[in-house]
């Protein structure tokens, strides 16, 4: 077992072409489909790899197209480690309109998962030998799943010695919290769903996220939480206090990924031995390295390298 795990309960096979404009009520030529493993933890699990690391991806694998995802993600370098379920794993559909460079995301809803298949990663997880040292839970909850699974999950790897990095939204973001929770990692929509903030469209200063994010570490719901701000880069509250990590400037062909491979970069940093504040300088290099590439691909190994070290030079705030 690596020493980084991802786990992803509501794969993809995410299918990705190109058409020159979106037409409604036309059939549209499109080019050959591209099809790659989808799904946050595998493309955490993904961009570790490219980052030069290793992670073993855990995921739900049902039907022709789980098959599909287990060879494409062995085929990666990636380890997989698929648990079975009755109902066929998901595709998506990713569509760039050339007129215009649009990107169009069709999200199917994912299989129905029985108790049985649900409690089974629990009982997994519970079993590997040697337990990994950090768990990465990313990406949505299919039906038939508690919200309150990533709770169940923070509590097991408490008593596994694991921590566990959590990416997702909605209610299950916010039954993440428990005492295995090392990292919570919201986009500004997630975080306004997580600190109870309303869905008002205006912008929030960084002095209002500083101290919001603050909170939810002294309050204990997470011992970090590393909140994205798009092109702003990110705020990183923790224990030793908070830090607005600025994104450098970048030419963006898609914004696919960037969010996968932040988490990637901060958690391979962090199984690195960098104090959590470096890794998610780290991370947001990855994630920026990540918009630089076109489509559905994930960061580079080295425009990421490249970009930490510029960020280390400059661009970084830290509030004690």
């Amino acid at each position: 077992m690596s020493r980084i795990a991802t786990l992803t309960m509501n794969p993809a096979v995410d299918v990705t072409t190109a058409v020159d404009q979106v037409i409604p009520n036309r059939k549209l030529r499109c080019s050959e489909a591209k099809r790659e493993p989808g799904g946050g933890g595998i493309n955490v699990a993904r961009a570790i790899h490219r980052l030069g690391g290793d992670a073993t991806a855990i995921f739900l694998s049902g039907g022709p197209t789980g098959e599909r995802l287990a060879r494409q993600i062995e085929d990666e370098g990636v380890t997989p480690s698929p648990i079975n379920i009755a109902h066929e794993s998901r595709e998506t559909l990713n569509v760039t309109e050339r007129s215009t460079g649009s990107q169009f995301r069709f999200i199917m809803e994912g299989p129905e998962i029985a108790e049985p298949e649900w409690q089974a990663v629990l009982s997994k997880i519970s079993s590997l030998d040697p337990a990994p040292e950090y768990l990465v839970a990313s990406g949505s909850l299919p039906p038939g799943v508690p919200p309150d699974f990533y709770g169940r999950l923070s509590r097991l790897a408490a008593e596994r010695g694991t921590h566990l990095i959590v990416d997702t939204s909605g209610a299950p973001l916010q039954h993440a919290v428990g005492p295995g929770t090392l990292l919570l990692k919201p986009n500004i929509h997630e975080f306004r769903q997580l600190t109870g903030a309303g869905d008002a469209t205006g912008g929030f200063s960084d002095f209002f996220l500083e101290g919001a994010a603050r909170a939810l570490v002294s309050a204990g719901r997470s011992r970090a939480v590393l909140l994205s701000i798009g092109a702003g880069g990110a705020i990183l509250a923790w224990e030793g206090g908070v830090k607005r990590i600025v994104a450098p400037t970048v030419k963006v062909e898609s914004r696919v990924g960037a969010g996968d491979s932040t988490v990637a970069g901060t958690v391979l940093a962090l199984s690195r031995g960098m104090p959590i504040d470096q890794a998610a300088v780290f991370g947001i290099a990855a994630g920026t390295a990540a918009v630089m590439t076109p489509g559905t691909e994930l960061c580079t190994r080295e425009d990421t390298e490249r970009l930490y070290e510029q960020m280390s030079g400059s661009g970084t705030k830290a509030n004690r």
